[in-house]
């Protein structure tokens, strides 16, 4: 699934490549990939709208129309966004076509076809399940330490679930949560609540060092992301231990070692991440 570092990057290439284009018409493939409102709603609303920018909140992309509308996609776990001459043979995973007034096609494909795009008036983001409880951005900004200290204190689950929670941090998936919670030498199945202050504040700096340096690198493609462009990330090239089971540990050597975590593959140090318990007598 595209992380936030490879949604922003997906962000920036269509604000590189659509910003300010207008949509002649919208032809909606498989009508499923629109939630909210009905596939010829979705269609007629968007006709003749220009594209003012498009942003981005956590894993979502938010594309602002005139006329105070505003598309959100969720690209899921195959998602994708390309621009294509008009007119050439759509792929067969393309469910939904944005044919644009200057002769191209912006399309949105989908192998899995879990992908979902809502349409809302500017301000109702909140009104979306999913978007309207994320957390805050990880930036040095609004991820603050005195918020995750307050979290987490009042956790007792484990850590690697609680950073894939959006409620608490937006963006961060699978790989970024193995990433950072190997940075900061904290075991992915560690008691949230148990966590020291110093561990909050090295897992604060590595989650926004991580995510920054990520997004430089155009985000991670371990099996088939893309971004706008038809371009692979290559942050993959920079990872420490997501994918990398039994391999050694570039601090210990220790064999790293893949478990499941609420249903994730998880990876991780053996010798590095060790579970922290409070001793009670």
């Amino acid at each position: 699934m595209p992380e936030l570092p490879e949604v922003e990057t997906v962000k920036k290439g269509l604000n590189e490549l659509v910003k300010g284009c207008q949509i002649r018409r919208v032809e909606v493939l498989y009508s499923k990939m629109i939630d909210n409102v009905t596939a010829d709603t979705f269609k007629r609303a968007l006709t003749n709208k220009k594209i003012l920018r498009i942003d981005r909140r956590g894993k979502y992309l938010l594309f602002r129309f005139n006329g105070q509308i505003t598309m959100v996609s969720h690209l899921r776990m195959e998602g994708k966004y390309d621009v294509e001459t008009e007119g050439a043979e759509p792929g067969k995973h393309t469910h939904v076509i944005f044919h644009l007034t200057d002769g191209r096609e912006l399309r949105y494909n989908d192998s899995r076809k879990f992908g979902r795009m809502y349409l809302i008036h500017n301000g109702e983001e909140h009104t979306l399940s999913g978007l309207g409880t994320l957390g805050p951005e990880p930036t040095s900004d609004d991820l603050t330490f005195s918020y995750m200290k307050k979290i987490m204190n009042k956790s007792r689950g484990k850590i690697k679930p609680f950073l894939l929670n959006q409620s608490h941090i937006a963006g961060l998936g699978n790989i970024y949560t193995d990433e950072v919670l190997w940075m900061s030498k904290i075991h992915p199945e560690q008691q949230t609540n148990l966590i020291s202050d110093d561990k909050i504040k090295l897992l604060r700096k590595n989650i926004i060092k991580e995510i920054k340096e990520a997004i430089k690198g155009h985000g991670t493609t371990v099996f088939s992301y893309k971004n706008a462009f038809g371009e692979s990330g290559s942050f993959q090239n920079h990872l420490h231990v997501y994918h990398r089971d039994g391999q050694p540990c570039e601090r210990c050597g220790t064999l790293i070692k893949k478990i499941r975590v609420a249903q994730r593959g998880t990876h991780f140090c053996p010798q590095c991440q060790k579970v922290v318990k409070v001793d009670n007598d």
